[in-house]
């Protein structure tokens, strides 16, 4: 073992230590980012060039700072993002309601869909749909300045500008002109039950922006409005996702009311096989 290594084998314990989740996982990215290699490449490190930086960053990740946050970088699918303060870190759980989306898109008998991203955040998924859908029209819009920056940035450097447009507003309103046109909306609102912030990791709690995570005492407030902002721009026949939080999704089919127009309203699980996002269409005329 090099001295590298040893060092990293430190690390994951000082990590465990402070209740990271992933020690292990965590400790590696972490000095993989500061020596400029690949995780499986960490042996090849020479001892004389460990860099004390190391451990600077270890303490910041044992303080709870998320590994985003240090390393400035976050992955979500074939993308990586550039993250940091004031923008939502993109979570793995969120990749599968994306991968249904570009599925259910790809089903669609349209030229060139036209897809709606609410709330963007750092834009993982508009940027995620326009590579994998690459007819599509993406409008991306985001009510946070902050966040809404990280998501132009990411836009710029994902070489999708043509096809992702950034608009800053609140998403219960944006859009008028697209009314009745849109083939897809997606969101990952917030949906954190206010009364639960100390069930809630430091990671998120302390890091990630108010307003992408609190809505309301249940944490389906958001939720409610989007019911209404679906109705609003869907075309006949469109699709809808919204990723919500574990034991949300017996309370959101209700919300979605045949009455009101909609059709298939299904909760569509994560990786770890539990409910994370209701997936539902607007009947046809």
């Amino acid at each position: 073992m090099n001295f590298l290594l040893d060092e990293v084998a430190r690390a994951t314990l000082r990590l465990a230590e402070a209740g990271v989740d992933s020690p292990r996982t965590d400790a590696e990215e972490l000095a993989a980012f500061v020596h400029g290699v690949r995780r499986g490449e960490l042996h090849q490190v020479a001892d004389s060039d460990f860099d004390a930086l190391y451990w600077e960053c270890v303490a910041r990740r044992a303080a709870r700072e998320p590994l985003q946050h240090i390393t400035g970088r976050a992955y979500f699918r074939y993308l990586e993002l550039r993250v940091g303060p004031g923008v939502f870190t993109p979570r793995p759980e969120t990749e599968m309601m994306v991968d249904w989306a570009i599925e259910a898109l790809r089903a669609m008998d349209v030229a060139d869909p036209v897809v709606a991203d609410l709330g963007t955040g750092s834009g993982a998924i508009a940027i995620s749909i326009a590579q994998e859908v690459p007819r599509s029209r993406v409008h991306a819009v985001e009510l946070d300045p902050g966040a809404l920056a990280w998501a132009e940035r990411n836009i710029d450097a994902s070489g999708h500008r043509e096809r992702v447009t950034a608009h800053h507003g609140d998403l219960r309103t944006a859009l008028p002109e697209l009314d009745g046109r849109v083939d897809m909306v997606v969101s990952n609102p917030p949906y954190v039950p206010t009364g639960q912030a100390a069930a809630v990791p430091p990671e998120v709690r302390d890091h990630d922006p108010a307003p992408a995570l609190w809505a309301g005492a249940d944490g389906l407030d958001m939720i409610r409005d989007l019911e209404a902002v679906g109705r609003r721009l869907l075309r006949p026949g469109g699709a809808m996702a919204i990723e919500h939080g574990d034991g949300q999704g017996i309370d959101i089919p209700p919300l979605f009311p045949e009455e009101r127009g909609w059709r298939d309203v299904r909760n569509r699980k994560d990786l770890a096989r539990r409910d994370r996002f209701v997936a539902m269409r607007r009947a046809d005329d």
